[in-house]
């Protein structure tokens, strides 16, 4: 199933993508719950309801004049209140060129344990526009991701159980702002103010039986399913990003264990894979720049259309806008000499 997440009435509204019309809930049956939220938490029993009237519905043993086309519904992010969002580090072509690019060696680290960092769910979007401050521009970067969100209640969960907690796939943009993220990482924590304004999703939750097709195993010595996945990045309808999700060294399984060690974790909890290889200007400008040291470095500027593309889940696309106001937190920052006194 293709689950949708839009705008009605002002306030979200959940529905099923069929054939590129959106039912509501209701018109699947009128016992489901009609929001993101509430269908996760009841998520056993409201699943296999809600495929049985699809069904339903793609067979056409049952027909409904109340779908309406994708393009005239406003699409928010699938999961639009998540009670909490992560985001992993599972590439590990993604971590050694960016750390190549630094001149650093891979840190042997990475194939020891997953690791992951808590990002902002309250500047959780989908589709659309996406406003962001003076700052945020400097240096304004996209990282190709596919997210999952919980679907089950769960705590020390194993790696081997873990796929079932697993409610779908989606794709993600972790927007990043170069200049404040990399000023406060200086200090060896973070990131916070480079990552906390925006995070993109969408444009729908794709369930796993939708998708067991390209279900591959994970890599040697790793647990759980990895998804045979082609991604790709759209700057200005010019490509500038591929990868594949199959490429993924963590699996989300073992991403979730390690998460949810000594924690709870609830439905409508988001986690990120992290960037694919070559997902982000970050990376991609460090790797042409130990090519020619002359090379333009690229950015997300202003009224640029940023489309992310993910076989089998579909296309994400976001606006960047400049925020009309000028307040600047970097022009706020104390100088050295003042921290000197």
């Amino acid at each position: 199933m293709k689950l949708v997440s839009y705008l009605q009435e002002d306030r979200d509204r959940l529905g099923v993508l069929i054939n590129n019309m959106v039912y509501d809930m209701e018109v699947l049956h009128p016992d489901l719950p009609n929001s993101m939220s509430m269908f996760l938490n009841f998520w056993e029993d409201a699943l296999p309801m809600a495929k049985a009237g699809e069904l339903i519905l793609r067979e056409g043993s049952r027909s409904s004049n109340k779908g309406i086309p994708v393009n005239d519904v406003q699409l928010l992010a699938p999961v639009p209140f998540p009670i909490s969002c992560r985001d992993g580090y599972a590439f590990r072509q993604h971590v050694a060129a960016a750390r190549k690019n630094r001149g650093l060696e891979m840190i042997p680290q990475f194939d020891q344990f997953p690791v992951f960092y808590f990002t902002n769910p309250h500047s959780i979007q989908g589709p659309g526009e996406i406003n962001v401050m003076p700052d945020h521009l400097d240096k304004l970067d996209f990282e190709l991701e596919v997210a999952i969100v919980i679907c089950n209640h769960g705590k020390n969960i194993p790696a081997e159980e873990a796929d079932e907690y697993i409610g779908g796939l989606m794709i993600m943009n972790d927007l990043s702002a170069r200049h404040l993220q990399m000023e406060e990482m200086i200090l060896n924590l973070g990131p916070a103010k480079g990552k906390d304004f925006a995070t993109t999703i969408g444009p729908w939750l794709v369930t796993l039986d939708e998708i067991e097709e390209f279900a591959v195993p994970s890599k040697e010595n790793h647990i759980g399913k990895n998804w045979n996945l082609a991604m790709r990045c759209y700057v200005n309808e010019r490509q500038v990003s591929e990868g594949n999700l199959a490429d993924m060294d963590w699996t989300f399984a073992e991403i979730i264990e390690r998460a949810s060690y000594g924690v709870n974790l609830y439905p409508g909890d988001i986690i990120g894979s992290g960037t694919v290889g070559s997902g982000c200007f970050l990376e991609l400008n460090g790797t042409a720049k130990l090519k020619d040291p002359n090379f333009p470095e690229q950015w997300l500027l202003a009224g640029d259309v940023v489309e992310m593309e993910v076989n089998g889940l579909g296309k994400l696309t976001n606006t960047i806008a400049a925020d009309e106001s000028d307040w600047s937190i970097l022009k706020r920052k104390k100088t050295d000499t003042a921290i000197d006194k």
